[in-house]
């Protein structure tokens, strides 16, 4: 039914509506025990806010934001929660999968013998990783206002910054994908993963860490966009949101100019 409704409603030609058939694929290859590995990847930023958001936070009660505004722990940790978890699912797709479409099954050589050209089928990708990564955002966004920890007009809008979120780091994974080697490689990858989501602002305030360790914990992609989504879900103002978006676009354009790149430097040699 996808398959046949899919094309309908994605009624532009050329590069788009060729990128958007690598999306159609996906959505047509999708395999029934696969549903089991879309809802595994909720449940883990829910377990982690239920453990320490809500758990831990009965102890620590609340947090003293840079701009003076005082939150619940738990409206401290949910957005940041929400952000890895965009990151994950976007990751998820464009890292794994990708690589082993890419690398094993050899799907985009054959791809290649169509007219889609390597950065449509990054941007195919990429887009059927926000399928993902925005199922797992909207969950949790109405997770958080059920349990308080936003309102749900700002939910409304933390929703396309965690689709934002997403692009960003399915590019990013996209392009560290074409610089795999081997499965193994993966490990390396996860281990950058988890002390990301550790020291990105997380569970304590940048500003609790050292000057040095401070300034590079605030360059990174999930700092940014825990910032981003913080600033959102909590009510905070000013301008720096505008700091956050800008980087996470420039970083999805480089990300997808790269893993584009790559992608034709690996398949047409």
């Amino acid at each position: 039914m996808v398959s046949l409704v899919l094309p309908r409603l994605v009624s532009f030609e050329g590069a788009p509506r060729r990128a958007a058939s690598v999306a159609e694929r996906n959505v047509t290859a999708l395999k029934s025990a696969y549903w089991i590995v879309l809802i595994s990847g909720f449940f883990e930023p829910l377990l982690y806010l239920l453990s320490i958001g809500v758990g831990v936070g009965a102890l620590i009660h609340q947090l003293t934001l840079p701009d003076g505004r005082v939150v619940g722990y738990a409206a401290f940790v949910a957005p940041a929660m929400l952000a890895s978890s965009a990151m994950t699912g976007a990751m998820a797709e464009t890292t794994f999968n990708f690589f082993g479409k890419m690398k094993y099954m050899k799907l985009y050589d054959g791809i290649l013998a169509t007219p889609v050209q390597p950065f449509e089928i990054a941007l195919g990708e990429l887009g059927w990783a926000m399928v993902r990564g925005t199922l797992y955002s909207a969950a949790f966004l109405a997770i958080m206002v059920l349990l308080d920890l936003t309102s749900p007009g700002r939910a409304l809008l933390a929703l396309p910054a965690a689709v934002l979120i997403g692009f960003t780091f399915g590019a990013l994974g996209m392009t560290l994908s074409t610089l795999m080697r081997s499965w193994q490689d993966f490990d390396l990858m996860g281990s950058a993963q988890f002390v990301l989501f550790l020291f990105s602002g997380t569970f304590v305030p940048a500003e609790a860490y050292p000057a040095v360790l401070r300034w590079l914990i605030e360059v990174t992609p999930l700092y940014r966009s825990v910032d981003l989504v913080r600033t959102i879900t909590t009510g905070g103002s000013g301008w720096s949101w505008l700091v956050d978006v800008g980087y996470l676009v420039g970083l999805t354009l480089l990300g997808l100019t790269l893993a584009s790149r790559r992608m034709a430097a690996k398949l047409y040699t």
